[in-house]
C-alpha cells in the first residue's frame, strides 16, 4: 500500500512516463533489450586457404610434392609444375662454391609461381649434404652424440643455430632434423644418427634444437614417425616392426610430442611396416598411422612421407601407386626422386575420382600455410 501511495506521489511530481515504479518485469525486458550485444564480426579468412584457391588444380597437386632437385632443368621444372619444394642432395654441393649455390637456389625462386621449400639434410654426423664440402665449412658438423658429450645442449644450441645461419645464407629454408628416434643400442641401424640417449633425454635434446630452430625462422622436420627402433635399413628392403603399440605410447612417441609442443612444422613417416598399427602397409603409406600422429599426438601441420623412391616402397608397389596411396594415406607432401612420374600419377587420380580434389586442396592449404610461417609468402 505505502509503495502504490509513493508511486502515486511521484507521478503527480514527474513529468509523464519517467517514474521509475512501474513493472519489475518490464523494466527488465527494457534493460536486456539495451544491453543486448552486437553480434561478432565474421571471422577473417585464412591466408592460406585464400592463397591455394587461387591456385589451379595443377598448381596445388604440385604443392604437395618436395622433389629432389634434378641436376640440370631445376628452374624450367619447377616454373612448368609449380612444385612445392626441392630436396638438395651432395651432388648439389660437390663442386661448387657458396655463390654458385645461391645463384641456383635463386633461379629456382624465380622460376616458380609459388615460392619454394628448399630443403636438405644437414643431421650432423653421417648426414651432412653441405657440411661435407670444405667449400662450404671448414669441417662436417658433428653428430648430435659428438656435440651433447662436447658440451651437453649449451653446444646443441649453438651448433644448430650455426646450421640454421649456413643453410640460410644459401637460400635454404628447411632441414629436414632433428633425428627423433630413440636408440640406445650401437647395432641399430639409426643409432649413429640418433641422439643416442633414452626417451626422456631424447626428447630435452629435440625440444632444444625445434626451439631454437624456431628462432632462427629455419623449418624444421621431425623424422623418422613412429620411430625406427632397432629396425633394418629401408633403403635397402622392407622392415617389419613386431614391437607392441605401449612401447611407442611409453617410449618412441616422447620425443615427437616433445618437438610438436616445441612448435615443430613438419613430421616425416618412415616406410616400417608397423605391426601393431598396420600389419599390411609401410607407415608412410598407412591412414591408420597417420591418424594416430593427428588424432594422438595432435598434430595438425605438414606432415610427409620418407623418399617414395626408396626400395622398402619400390618392393612393396610399383612408384605411381605409391604417390597415390601416400596421398590416400593423408600425406600432405611427397618426398619424390621420380617427381614428373609421381605427380601425373596423383593428378590423374584426382581427375578420374579416385583422390577428392578437396583432398589435394587440404594438403595444399598445409603447405602453403608453412611457407607463411616461414615467411617465404606474404600471410
Amino acid at each position: 500500500m505505502k509503495k502504490r501511495l509513493l508511486c502515486l506521489l511521484l507521478a503527480l511530481a514527474l513529468p509523464l512516463g519517467l517514474c521509475a515504479c512501474g513493472d519489475e518485469d518490464n523494466a527488465t525486458t527494457d534493460t536486456a533489450a539495451q544491453t543486448t550485444p552486437e553480434p561478432p564480426p565474421p571471422p577473417e579468412p585464412d591466408p592460406a586457404e585464400t592463397y591455394v584457391d587461387s591456385l589451379t588444380l595443377a598448381q596445388q597437386t604440385g604443392q604437395l610434392f618436395f622433389a629432389r632437385c634434378p641436376d640440370v632443368g631445376a628452374a624450367d621444372l619447377a616454373a612448368q609444375y609449380d612444385i612445392g619444394g626441392y630436396i638438395l642432395f651432395g651432388r648439389d654441393f660437390e663442386g661448387q662454391t657458396p655463390e654458385s649455390v645461391r645463384t641456383a637456389i635463386a633461379s629456382y625462386q624465380q622460376a616458380a609461381a609459388t615460392p619454394m621449400l628448399i630443403g636438405v639434410d644437414e643431421e650432423g654426423g653421417t648426414v651432412t649434404r653441405v657440411s661435407s664440402y670444405s667449400s662450404f665449412r671448414a669441417g662436417r658438423f658433428q653428430s648430435p652424440q659428438a656435440l651433447f658429450a662436447a658440451g651437453g645442449l649449451d653446444r646443441i644450441t649453438d651448433d644448430t643455430a650455426e646450421k640454421d645461419a649456413l643453410l640460410a645464407s644459401l637460400g635454404i629454408n628447411v632441414n629436414l632434423a632433428p633425428v627423433c628416434d630413440v636408440s640406445t643400442n650401437p647395432a641399430d641401424f639409426i643409432y649413429a644418427r640418433a641422439f643416442g640417449q633414452d626417451a626422456a633425454a631424447t626428447s630435452e635434446y629435440v625440444r632444444t634444437v625445434v626451439s631454437q630452430m624456431q628462432t632462427d625462422g629455419m623449418g624444421m622436420v621431425l623424422k623418422h614417425f613412429p620411430g625406427y627402433g632397432s629396425n633394418a635399413d629401408t633403403h635397402t628392403g622392407i622392415a617389419q616392426d613386431t614391437r607392441p603399440i605401449e612401447q611407442f605410447r611409453e617410449v618412441d612417441f616422447l620425443p615427437f610430442s616433445a618437438g610438436i609442443d616445441a612448435g615443430a612444422q613438419a613430421v616425416l613417416v618412415c616406410h616400417n611396416i608397423v605391426a601393431c598399427m598396420d600389419d599390411t602397409l609401410p607407415a608412410s603409406l598407412s591412414p591408420a598411422v597417420h591418424d594416430i600422429l593427428r588424432d594422438e599426438l595432435g598434430f595438425d601441420g605438414v606432415v610427409m612421407t620418407d623418399d617414395l623412391v626408396m626400395q622398402a616402397i619400390t618392393d612393396y608397389t610399383g612408384d605411381a601407386d605409391a604417390a597415390v596411396l601416400a596421398v590416400q594415406a593423408g600425406n600432405d607432401m611427397l618426398i619424390s626422386s621420380d617427381f614428373v612420374t609421381q605427380y601425373n600419377a596423383v593428378l590423374t587420380a584426382v581427375e578420374d575420382g579416385t583422390i577428392a580434389a578437396d583432398r589435394i586442396r587440404e594438403s595444399a592449404v598445409r603447405v602453403v600455410r608453412w611457407k607463411m610461417q616461414l615467411g617465404l609468402i606474404d600471410a
